[in-house]
């Protein structure tokens, strides 16, 4: 296929642009950053006639079309830039992307949404543990109330084109083998990642989930929590919940380190099937 991934030279987006390429797709990157020559477009996500432009063709880049668009372009966490212009920057370039797909006819797109989306830094219990995407959106800052506003949008294009397909990931907290190194450092305070119940993602899975649903999502909208299949925490997940959640029932017994943001769902629809860990 051909791919557009916006926010390409991310942390995330340079993972899934690799794995894209590494597939056999021809993957053009529209961002802000980047290095200049072919499969790179400079751009502002924030201006619909650029976004446009890009997605029907540059002179001799695109003239063929894009078979599917992955966007992750997206001020990418809290409390970077004020909460009034993360939430310009995020929904406006998520409602131009979205947009610009259905104008070209482009009928697969696979999204960032956030896990901040299920009710971190979780000073309000979860309702059970695991986690999962059965129980309402529940955003605490700005940044995931633009998130539970775009799987909003998401849900109403779909129903406007039964056609179109709109896979919206929840990733948990990015991390390349690099960062791996302080992850020892945790165990000393449990607190001390339970804002998002010790969950992480290797930018390497992440990846592969982008390319398992470009490959397996069907016309429609579907969530999902895309995280490792285990903590950051060398201690048993259980006793972890037990000792800072210990009002939330365990909906489901959970053994040794696996995580408590389940990803059930992913590995059930899209085939999604984590294959890397800091324990390695």
């Amino acid at each position: 296929m051909k791919i557009a991934v916006t926010g390409g030279s991310g942390k995330l987006g340079r993972s899934v642009v690799t794995r894209l390429k590494d597939d056999g797709h021809d993957v053009v990157n529209l961002d802000r950053a980047g290095t200049r020559g072919r499969g790179f477009i400079q751009i502002d996500l924030t201006d619909y006639g650029q976004v446009v432009d890009a997605i029907l063709g540059i002179d001799e880049v695109n003239q063929t079309g894009f078979d599917a668009i992955v966007h992750l372009g997206a001020i990418p966490a809290p409390a970077i830039l004020p909460d009034s212009a993360t939430f310009h920057n995020n929904i406006l370039s998520t409602y131009n992307v979205f947009q610009a797909a259905r104008r070209a006819g482009i009928k697969r797109v696979v999204y960032a949404s956030s896990e901040t989306v299920l009710g971190l830094p979780f000073d309000i219990d979860p309702p059970y543990i695991p986690v999962d995407e059965e129980y309402p959106a529940r955003p605490e800052s700005t940044y995931s109330l633009v998130k539970h506003l775009e799987e909003t949008m998401a849900k109403e294009l779909v129903r406007w084109d039964p056609t179109l397909s709109i896979t919206a990931f929840r990733f948990s907290n990015v991390m390349n083998p690099d960062d791996y190194a302080e992850f020892p450092s945790f165990d000393a305070d449990a607190t001390l990642r339970k804002w998002n119940l010790w969950g992480y993602i290797d930018g390497r899975d992440g990846a592969q989930a982008v390319a398992k649903a470009l490959e397996n999502a069907k016309p429609g909208f579907e969530a999902y929590i895309i995280a490792a299949a285990d903590t950051v925490m060398s201690r048993p997940s259980a006793d972890l919940a037990a000792e800072v959640f210990p009002d939330v029932s365990l909906k489901r017994e959970v053994s040794g380190t696996e995580t408590l943001l389940s990803i059930e769902k992913a590995r059930r629809l899209l085939g999604y099937e984590p294959e890397h860990s800091w324990r390695d």
